[in-house]
Formats: structure tokens, C-alpha cells, sequence
């Protein structure tokens, strides 16, 4: 009787178990086993303007090991030495570590991975990852970014456009022992594929890229510079053509003799090791500087616009004015002057300028700044870009009169002031700059983006006589070394003095020399602006014209570009005295 009481008990444990709550007992089991592992996607590609790859994310194999299923531990790692690349005796060790999930390689080919697989070897697995390559290695990286360990983006594009390019991770569900490690022959459930992200085909030509860098790296050794931006854009489309960011990684003393490293004939090497690297960030929009006297387009541009001067309109211009108790004068000690409007530009004068200047008046001053762009994102949405600092109508004084027409108050990016200049050079329409011309679908559809927002800012009239005035520049102004042979070309120098940080000063002998323009002046192609920080010597006209001209001779070849007829084909840049320049400091 005891033993069937028993029985009974047991029997009906059993059907309680097996039968009234086995569907709450597997779904404990399978909780406590089942795990959820993302699969990771495969990154968008970024390609230059051809097409071209820039950044790819290529499919690899992770090799993992389950060291408690391996019975022989140096005969396994024998077997994948070969394959690995690795002595047998670090796999060996490896193997020996008893932990239940061992990384023995990371990013192996798939091909690799493929040879692997097929020995079959107990205790090792496949594990789908991917790298990132970069065809071109650090060229243009401030722009295109970079990732991280996770593979995702963490500068640049990269960044700035990670949702995109990253796609969607997907998932599945399988059975694992409690230190991680799949269960043999274990079901694989709730499946969800993985979506790959998708690409970016950019504006940047790369062979105009690296020439780019080339002629501002030599421009960075030679004149002792921090750094250096030099940017290319297309003036219809506002399409940048290249933009390029360099460092000096041991920039000499301020005032030291120039770099006995700079090979004006050969190739300049541009990597962490070198003198010269690839920028920490995209100076061309996260850089803010104080842009003295290319800074003069708004003053000239609002009083051509509101009809107070023609390009003929003569001023007397003194050496020096009072203004508000205070007293300001031009660069060079000069008597006297009758200028006119083309000839005050053309020599940069500081105080002709404010004569102009307060003509316009406050209002309208403050008004073209912003009708130029200046103080607001440029469209890009890069990541880090700054918009800017402008002086506002509350925070005017008097001797803004001075110090806003050449420059001195507000702190602009180079992009900026290049946007500026292709205004001009777009026959007075503002035409936002733009990076991405296209996306590309995993499938490899091509998408074109949205054209460039546009707004009138100068009438074509107007516009004709700001160009002409700036064609004077080149001519016989400020600007001569960046003539292009064959080509007309249109510009403005700048040499501005870089503020104290955190106080209300300057730092002694401390310029950014700035040169910005388009050509041909008559019908013009291709704009661009090139900034040195700190050179040696110090004027725009001496160190960031000739870059220009450099870099817009070949990029104006490149694209067949006519020549323009009556300009000189065999005339070559000049290089004005250091007297002659020094009245474009501001």
C-alpha cells in the first residue's frame, strides 16, 4: 500500500510537471539560456565625386574559440597557425586559458574565414564582423571623419551622417551555456536581418584634393604656419570641389626661421610622423577668426547696392581720424589722399574704408553681414560647425565705424568668407555650399541631393562693379601674387590680428593671412579662399596668394576651364614689397 501511495504521488508530480506546467518550466529554461545577439550591419561607403571610394566597410570574420571543446589544444593550433599567421604557441596558450570564449583573430578575410570553416575544427566558430578601409589613407580625413572601435562614426561625416551610413543592426535569438559560448546544433529563433547602411558620393574631386594639400603644405613649411585651410568650390553649384585642413606638428617659434624640411619640388609627406599632418577637425567651419580686410566685400557691397558710391567716387583719406575719443589710422604713415572707391580697395585702406562705412550707417552694415551669410550655419550641418560671432545693434559703438568695416569685431569660419566672395562670383547670388551630391543605396542606386538654397543678395549691375573692383586687386593692389596665367582673376588679401583668448588685446606679431577669389573674373568658374594661421611673413598678399594661384591654375586646367582672351598667358604672379602689403594689416 505504502509503495503504490507512492507511486501515485510521483506519477501525478510528473503529469504536474510534465503536463499541467511544462509550458511555464520551458519558458524559465529558455530564459535562462537563450540569449539575444545583434548582428552588425554593413557600413554605407563614402565616395568622391567620380564615384570613387573613399571610406568602405568591408565584410570580415572574427575566430573564436570554445577552448573547453577542445581536446587537443596544440594540435588545433597547428592546424590554424597557417591560416592565422600567428605562431602555434601563442594560439596554443591561448587555447589553454579555460575560459569558454577565446578571440583568436579579429578581421580576418572572408576568404580566410571560408578556409577555416571548412576543416571543421571542434571548438571554433565564425563570428561576422567588418573594417573600415580607406583607399586614399589620411586624405581629406578632417572632412570625411572617422570611426571608432565599434565601428561607429566618431568625426567628420562619419559622424555627422552615422544614422545614415550605419544602416540597421539586426538580431537573433540562440541557446548558450551560462559563460556565453553557443550551444551545439541549438535552434536559431526570432530572426531579424540586418539592413546595410547606406552611402554618401561627396563633391571633393580627389586628385584636386591632394594637390590641394600639396601646394598648402608647402605653404604651411615655408612660412612656419599652425595650420592651414584651402578650400575649392564651384561657384554655380556651390559644390566644394576640396577642402583641406593641415597642421604643423612641430611649427617652429614665432619670427624662427622658416623650415629647412620644405621641398618646393617634390612631394611634402603629410601623416602623424611628419611635419605636417592632416588637422584634428575641419578648420574650414569650426575655426572661427577674426577676418580683417577681405572682410571690407560688406562695406564696399552695401554702399554700391544702396547707390552712396560708384567705383569712381573719390574720397580724401587721411592717414589717421578721431573717432569717438579714440584715434585711428591706416597701417603705413601716408599724407593725405585723394582715393577713389576701386583705389581705396585696391590698397586695402582702413580709414577710406570707414569713411565708406559710415555713410552706409549702422543698420544697413549690420544687415549686409548677414545678407552674406555671415553669423549663421552655412548648410553644411558639419559636425562641430560654428556659425559664428557677429556684433549686434545692441552692442554697437561708435567705432564700430572702423572696426566692423575692416574686420575686427566679428569672428567668422573661412567657409564663410568664401561663401561671401562666390556670392560675387555667382553674379550676386548666395548659393549655400554643399559636400554630398548623392546618396547610394545598398542595392547601389544612386540618389542626387536637393540643389543648393539660393537668395539675391546683390543686383547684377552692382555685382558687376564689386568684381571689377576686386579685379583691381589682383591687377595692381594687394593681391598681384595671385594672378593665374591666362586667367583674369578677382580677390581680396586680408591680415588680420588674432585676439588674446580671454582678454581685450592681441597677441604681439601673431596674423592670419587670408586670400580669397575666383576666376576667370569675367565668367567665373571656381572660387576659393586659402588661410594661414600665424605665417612668417605675416601678409596675405606674400603667403596665401600664391597658394591660390597654385592651386586655381590646376584646378582651372583640370576642369578645361578657356582662357580668358586678352589676359596675359605668360604673365606670372608678382610679389609686392612688404611696404606695399603692410597696408592690408587690420
Amino acid at each position: 500500500m505504502i509503495l503504490i501511495v507512492a507511486m501515485l504521488l510521483l506519477v501525478a508530480r510528473l503529469v504536474d510537471v510534465q503536463v499541467l506546467r511544462s509550458g511555464g518550466y520551458q519558458a524559465q529554461a529558455r530564459g535562462e539560456s537563450a540569449i539575444t545577439v545583434s548582428l552588425p550591419s554593413l557600413r554605407g561607403g563614402i565616395y568622391a565625386r567620380d564615384g570613387s571610394p573613399l571610406a568602405l566597410s568591408v565584410p570580415t570574420d572574427d575566430v573564436v574559440a570554445d577552448d573547453f571543446q577542445i581536446a587537443h589544444p596544440v594540435k588545433t593550433a597547428e592546424a590554424l597557425a597557417p591560416m592565422l599567421h600567428l605562431p602555434a604557441a601563442t594560439l596554443a596558450a591561448q587555447l589553454h586559458q579555460h575560459s569558454g570564449y577565446v578571440v583568436l583573430a579579429r578581421q580576418l578575410s572572408q576568404s580566410t574565414g571560408q578556409k577555416i570553416a571548412a576543416d571543421s575544427i571542434p571548438g571554433i566558430t565564425l563570428v561576422p564582423d567588418s573594417k573600415r578601409e580607406v583607399p586614399n589613407g589620411a586624405l581629406a580625413s578632417p572632412v570625411i571623419g572617422f570611426t571608432n572601435g565599434s565601428g561607429m562614426g566618431a568625426g567628420g561625416l562619419e559622424y555627422g551622417d552615422n544614422k545614415l551610413l550605419a544602416g540597421a543592426d539586426g538580431k537573433e535569438t540562440i541557446l548558450a551555456s551560462p559563460g556565453g559560448v553557443a550551444l551545439p546544433q541549438s535552434p536559431v529563433t526570432n530572426q531579424v536581418a540586418t539592413t546595410p547602411g547606406t552611402g554618401l558620393e561627396l563633391t571633393i574631386d580627389t586628385q584636386l584634393q591632394y594637390e590641394s594639400e600639396q601646394a598648402l603644405a608647402k605653404a604651411i613649411q615655408s612660412s612656419n604656419s599652425v595650420s592651414g585651410t584651402a578650400i575649392v568650390m564651384d561657384v554655380k553649384t556651390g559644390q566644394i570641389l576640396s577642402m583641406s585642413n593641415l597642421v604643423a606638428t612641430h611649427p617652429a617659434p614665432l619670427g624662427g626661421p622658416t623650415s629647412a624640411a620644405n621641398t618646393p619640388g617634390g612631394v611634402v609627406p603629410i601623416g602623424p610622423n611628419d611635419a605636417i599632418n592632416e588637422a584634428p577637425s575641419n578648420l574650414a567651419v569650426t575655426q572661427l577668426y577674426e577676418p580683417g580686410s577681405v572682410f571690407k566685400l560688406v562695406t564696399f557691397s552695401a554702399a554700391l547696392q544702396d547707390g552712396l558710391i560708384n567705383p569712381n567716387t573719390v574720397f580724401t583719406v587721411p592717414y589717421q581720424i578721431q573717432l569717438d575719443g579714440s584715434t585711428f589710422h591706416d597701417a603705413e604713415t601716408h599724407p593725405t589722399e585723394q582715393l577713389n572707391a576701386t583705389q581705396i580697395l585696391a590698397q586695402s585702406s582702413n580709414i577710406g574704408t570707414s569713411e565708406i562705412a559710415q555713410g552706409v550707417g549702422e543698420q544697413r552694415l549690420l544687415a549686409q553681414v548677414k545678407a552674406l551669410g555671415f553669423g549663421q550655419s552655412t548648410g553644411l550641418n558639419f559636425p562641430g560647425e560654428s556659425p559664428g560671432l557677429l556684433a549686434t545693434a545692441a552692442q554697437w559703438e561708435p567705432t564700430n565705424y572702423v572696426s566692423l568695416p575692416i574686420g575686427q569685431v566679428d569672428a567668422v569660419n573661412p567657409l564663410q568668407v568664401l561663401d561671401a566672395y562666390n556670392t560675387v562670383a555667382n553674379g550676386g547670388v548666395y548659393v549655400a555650399p554643399k559636400l554630398v551630391q548623392a546618396t547610394v543605396s545598398p542595392s547601389g542606386t544612386v540618389t542626387k541631393t536637393a540643389p543648393s538654397s539660393t537668395h539675391q543678395v546683390l543686383s547684377p549691375s552692382v555685382n558687376s562693379e564689386v568684381t571689377s573692383m576686386l579685379e583691381q586687386v589682383v591687377n595692381q593692389g594687394t593681391g598681384t601674387s595671385a594672378a593665374v596665367p591666362g586667367y583674369t582673376v578677382a580677390g581680396k588679401t586680408g591680415t588680420a590680428q588674432i585676439p588674446t583668448q580671454g582678454k581685450d588685446s592681441y597677441v604681439p606679431g601673431a596674423y592670419m593671412a587670408t586670400f580669397v577669389g575666383f576666376a576667370p573674373a569675367a565668367n567665373p568658374t571656381l572660387s576659393m579662399i586659402v588661410v594661414l594661421d600665424r605665417p612668417t611673413p605675416i601678409f596675405g598678399g606674400t603667403v596665401s596668394a600664391p597658394v591660390f594661384s597654385q592651386i586655381m591654375s590646376y584646378a582651372l586646367h583640370r576642369y578645361d576651364i578657356p582662357t580668358t582672351p586678352g589676359a596675359g598667358a605668360n604673365t606670372t604672379p608678382s610679389t609686392r614689397t612688404s611696404s606695399d602689403q603692410a597696408q592690408d594689416i587690420t
